[in-house]
């Protein structure tokens, strides 16, 4: 289902893009800034696993640092038929984890110290399943798509803007409906760009539901709802210091959000996604 809800949001994500590059882009415009936001995604995508892991000072451990966390991995990975990632550290109290790699081939999962500090055993197997889970799906080329098509939306909104604001508003044949035609840009592109961000912050939160039920079959789904529910607890305590761009790849929300921008959050509600995996317990279909 969540699969589905994403192709569904990817299709709606990319018609946005189609009727605002005709409409204030033309063909020419809109494919221009289809590339350069590409191109932009696409390189962040292939370095994905260096930035991200560098920006929180990530360190790769070995198996005979860690050999309780190896197991745990060796464990996930055998079930679920991925190669061994690599198995990265952060040190910050803030309990968290998360997965990153442009495929199965090149992923890295990493965890805070503060986590390992208060899960047990099963409920870091919830953890390390649910973060196997987004590499098993190729999350991150997922992401990375939906934030090209949303950038070029955005990039095609702006240039409308800005030519409306220089070029005067003004249209040859009708000289008093100039500030109309300006009034119809800026709402037109505001509209579009808060759509497709939107969008883009609901595939990242179907993702998050399908990756916990990808844990929830590698591990057990009870033992991730309570990870979930310490992590929560655990994260208004100790705030994460997280840059906003990369918030969606925790698995828990490192930034503190409520009210009307939680339809901006990358995460589905905590409470939502507990329940979830309770019923699959209850139901036994995971």
């Amino acid at each position: 289902m969540n699969q589905f809800k994403t192709f569904i949001l990817m299709l709606v994500l990319t018609g946005i893009f189609i009727l605002v590059g005709t409409a204030i882009g033309g063909r020419s415009g809109a494919i221009y800034a289809f590339i350069f936001a590409a191109l932009m995604n696409f390189f962040a995508y292939w370095f994905s696993d260096k930035i991200v892991l560098r920006m929180y000072g990530a360190r790769q451990v070995t198996q005979g640092e860690v050999p309780e966390l190896y197991q745990m991995v060796g464990e996930l990975v055998n079930k679920a038929s991925l190669p061994m990632p690599k198995v990265y550290i952060i040190e910050n109290d803030t309990p968290n984890a998360f997965a990153t790699g442009r495929n199965p081939e090149h992923a890295a999962v990493a965890v805070t110290s503060g986590i390992l500090r208060i899960l047990s055993k099963e409920e870091l197997m919830g953890v390390i399943g649910h973060e196997l889970s987004h590499i098993q799906h190729r999350d991150i080329l997922i992401s990375t798509i939906a934030a090209t098509i949303a950038g070029a939306i955005s990039m095609l909104s702006s240039m409308a803007r800005w030519g409306a604001i220089f070029g005067g508003g003004r249209s040859d044949d009708d000289e008093g409906g100039g500030g109309g035609n300006f009034l119809f840009v800026l709402l037109f592109t505001m509209v579009a760009s808060i759509a497709a961000m939107l969008i883009q912050m609901a595939i990242s939160r179907s993702r998050e539901y399908l990756a916990d039920e990808g844990g929830a079959h590698l591990a057990q789904p009870l033992s991730l709802a309570k990870a979930l529910g310490k992590l929560e607890i655990a994260a208004q305590r100790i705030p994460m210091e997280a840059n906003p761009s990369t918030a969606h790849m925790f698995i828990v929300n490192p930034l503190r959000r409520g009210g009307v921008l939680s339809l901006f959050s990358t995460h589905p509600p905590i409470e939502e996604r507990i329940a979830r995996l309770e019923e699959m317990a209850r139901t036994g279909r995971f």
